[in-house]
């Protein structure tokens, strides 16, 4: 079945409905926690598999329970909700007008990954707190504190100016990928960081956290790029069309690694682990909105 057009056959509220079955063990109790009625439950189930082509729940007089092939498009019905409730919370809070009460600046592997889920947990703490997020490279970030631009930022690299203050709000891990069909993806010996350095890669700009971080992980020169992104997802994407081996967050590889367009490629001395930083300008905020979600994000990496 062609991806093309699948809002023409798939409805999220089916999707919520099979995890909520999955989570509270009956139809009934499913249809219950996504205020459905039984009857349109048992309807839009059975629509779901005609339109998959295979039975998602064994039906008996004992109740419904979910078949082998329905536990697993649970697990991707999961991911597929946690990806449109990270699109909604991060486009709503970059399309927040500028005269809005409060607005931060984040880099990009933490604009895409982790600032949504901690603006939804700041607005759970507080529902009438209104955001705007700025994304950026961690260079534009810094500037956007020093300037006055934003009371807080969120950067991936780790050369921080002595004026600002900052405080680690996650750990990181950098990994290799490469093509499915280059030589690292083939071979068991993993590769060294001398290699990383005499090897053109997929990088993001120079300005970007990932690229700081690199140049500092590897003494001495390394070798221009094969090409430069502003995104991460468009390093993946030029990765699984086969362009050469890059290094990215493990947060931004995941969704690719699991469906195998690239490969994961060992590194000898294990894959780069980087904190990444909120940055302020003085002393820490002691209040509203910026200290509110500073505390959030402090509090999700422990």
């Amino acid at each position: 079945m062609r991806a093309q057009g699948i809002e023409q056959w798939i409805q999220m509220s089916s999707l919520a409905l099979l995890v909520g079955i999955a989570d509270h063990g009956s139809l009934s109790a499913g249809a219950r926690s996504v205020g459905m009625a039984q009857s349109n439950a048992t309807r839009a189930i059975k629509t779901l598999e005609r339109r998959l082509g295979y039975a998602l729940l064994t039906r008996a007089t004992s109740g419904s329970k979910l078949t082998p092939e329905g536990a697993l498009t649970v697990e991707w019905a999961r991911d597929s909700l946690q990806s449109l409730n990270t699109l909604w919370t991060g486009a709503q809070a970059l399309a927040a007008p500028e005269d809005r009460e409060f607005t931060f600046a984040a880099s990009m592997t933490v604009a895409e990954h982790l600032a949504p889920i901690w603006i939804g947990r700041l607005h759970e703490t507080d529902s009438h707190i209104k955001t705007k997020m700025r994304v950026m490279n961690s260079r534009e970030v810094i500037n956007a504190v020093q300037n006055k631009d934003v009371e807080l930022g969120f950067v991936e690299t780790p050369d921080i100016p002595p004026a600002l203050s900052s405080r680690i709000v996650w750990s990181d891990e950098l990994v290799l990928i490469a093509p499915t069909v280059h030589p690292w993806a083939q071979r068991s010996k993993p590769v060294t960081l001398i290699e990383i350095a005499q090897t053109a890669l997929v990088e993001r700009e120079a300005g970007s956290g990932t690229r700081a971080f690199l140049d500092g992980s590897i003494e001495g020169a390394r070798k221009a790029p094969i090409v430069e992104f502003n995104s991460n997802s468009a390093i993946c994407q030029a990765v699984s069309a086969g362009m050469g081996p890059a290094i990215l967050s493990r947060l931004a590889v995941e969704s690719s690694l699991r469906i195998g367009t690239f490969s994961l490629v060992a590194l000898q001395r294990g894959n780069l682990t980087r904190n990444l930083r909120a940055i302020w300008r003085g002393q820490e905020p002691a209040q509203g909105p910026a200290a509110q979600l500073l505390e959030i994000c402090v509090t999700a990496n422990t």
